[in-house]
């Protein structure tokens, strides 16, 4: 059985040990992300066989174009709006409560350790982006959607892990959480600049002086939801009613939130509001936007315009190709050029595996592809179709290229969860304590013990049974 081996302290590895802490965060954070990637890929199916099954096609667009919410507060919005600029901005919120922790306790609090997944996915935003432009600039098609294979959906890509029943490695599953939040922070941003309508300043200002008071409450020790829930929901509202797309709201708030531990703190309040909040984001807000953004026609004509139009070909390259050779290609010369060494329990195909698995831009893409195509309502369905093709298509690829690993990743994962002395802290973590090996060499005392024992008593037993009666 393969065994981790340690992480030498004064060389700097690329995918090495995480810390202990690091470790369960992320295994909490993406047993969650697992459960609802799972209801994603459900309601995904769901919409697509309602939006496609002949007898139920009306009914689909109809509860998606059913509008609900106050019209004096310009909040008269369809279900598929709701799910778009309301549930998202939870999702978004989460999200910015990960991007907060990642930067003050996570692997981009250092510089030189955040280089690395930072530059892959920085590359692993340009290149689909690249590639879509490329296409289009042949096929004489629109560049409005550059920014739609840009996007990695994170509970998407472990949904698939969880299918396909495969376990990663704790240092691949923490690279590509960090190349996730990354992703998003940058997606955060494209949405902010480039898909703002005209701005009505008043609402805009009414939002900024809603966040400012959120920050004071924060920072005075204000607690209580009833204060910050329809303190949050105001911000929304005048966030949405500014032109400024309301998501943004739900990362601003999440920004602000602490998410260092203080003397005597077990958690941090941002990290006890992303527990309770991440399945609630998990579990209801993003499966409820797929529902309503995933019932695209998906038939002969539909298909076959994917792979012919300049626009949704360029998106599905970009999710497969270029994810994949951005993300591995940045990887592969940031580690280079900053010496730093690949864990060496690890390979170059592991790491051009997850790449793949990135290709899987499911959420953040639809909205994106909502947002660029407004105006034309078949090509912004085509455009959806191109997402699910394309996100099919690179969790075909990753399955495949991460099954050839499997047996290596379990024997890894098992090596990282051994706890023979039942103490709660895996013994790869407890290797250099002479404590541990203490307790180590009394249990093995006393299973050979046990063993000389059985031994003993059973060749009694056999001695026994030769004396004749």
């Amino acid at each position: 059985m393969a065994t981790p081996r340690p992480t030498d302290p004064h060389r700097r590895k690329f995918l090495g040990r995480l810390s202990l802490p690091e470790r369960r965060f992320v295994g909490d954070a993406l047993r969650t992300e697992t459960v609802g990637g799972v209801l994603l890929l459900v309601a995904a199916v769901a919409a697509l066989i309602w939006a496609n099954t002949p007898a139920l096609t009306d009914s689909y667009d109809t509860v998606r174009d059913f509008h609900i919410g106050p019209e004096a507060l310009g909040l008269n919005l369809s279900m598929q709006h709701w799910a778009a600029d309301g549930l998202l901005a939870i999702f978004f919120f989460v999200a910015g409560i990960e991007l907060k922790r990642e930067l003050v306790a996570g692997d981009l609090r250092d510089p030189k350790a955040a280089a690395l997944p930072v530059i892959a996915a920085v590359c692993g935003m340009a290149v689909p982006a690249g590639v879509y432009a490329l296409v289009n600039v042949l096929g004489d098609g629109s560049q409005a959607g550059w920014a739609v294979p840009t996007a990695t959906d994170i509970a998407f890509a472990l949904a698939v892990l969880a299918v396909i029943g495969t376990s990663l490695p704790s240092a691949l599953r923490a690279f590509l959480l960090t190349l996730a939040v990354v992703d998003d922070l940058f997606a955060i941003i494209i949405i902010a600049v480039f898909f703002t309508s005209d701005i009505d300043f008043l609402a805009l200002g009414g939002a900024a002086a809603g966040l400012v008071l959120f920050w004071f409450l924060l920072r005075r020790g204000v607690r209580g939801w009833y204060v910050y829930v329809p303190l949050a929901l105001a911000v929304w509202g005048l966030m949405y009613n500014s032109g400024v797309h309301s998501t943004i709201a739900g990362v601003a708030m999440g920004l602000m939130l602490r998410c260092h531990r203080e003397d005597g703190e077990e958690h941090s309040p941002g990290e006890r509001i992303e527990h309770l909040v991440r399945p609630l984001s998990a579990g209801l807000a993003v499966p409820l936007f797929a529902l309503f953004s995933a019932g695209v026609s998906l038939s002969d004509e539909a298909i076959g315009q994917v792979f012919t139009r300049p626009e949704t070909l360029g998106v599905v390259l970009g999710l497969v190709v270029g994810k994949t050779v951005g993300i591995f290609g940045g990887t592969w010369l940031a580690a280079r050029f900053t010496k730093a060494e690949l864990n060496e329990d690890l390979a170059w195909p592991d790491v051009f595996a997850v790449a793949s698995l990135a290709g899987i831009g499911f959420t953040v893409s639809l909205l994106i592809g909502e947002l660029a195509f407004t105006d034309d309502p078949i090509l912004m369905d085509e455009i959806k179709a191109a997402v699910l093709i394309g996100s099919l298509i690179a969790a075909i690829v990753a399955c495949v290229l991460l099954k050839l690993r499997d047996r290596k990743y379990r024997a890894l994962t098992e090596a990282e969860e051994r706890d023979e002395d039942l103490d709660g802290i895996p013994d790869i973590y407890e290797e250099h304590n002479p404590a541990y090996h203490l307790r180590m060499a009394k249990i093995y005392d006393e299973k050979a013990a046990e063993h000389r024992r059985k031994a003993e008593a059973a060749a009694g037993s056999s001695i026994e049974g030769d004396r004749p009666a």
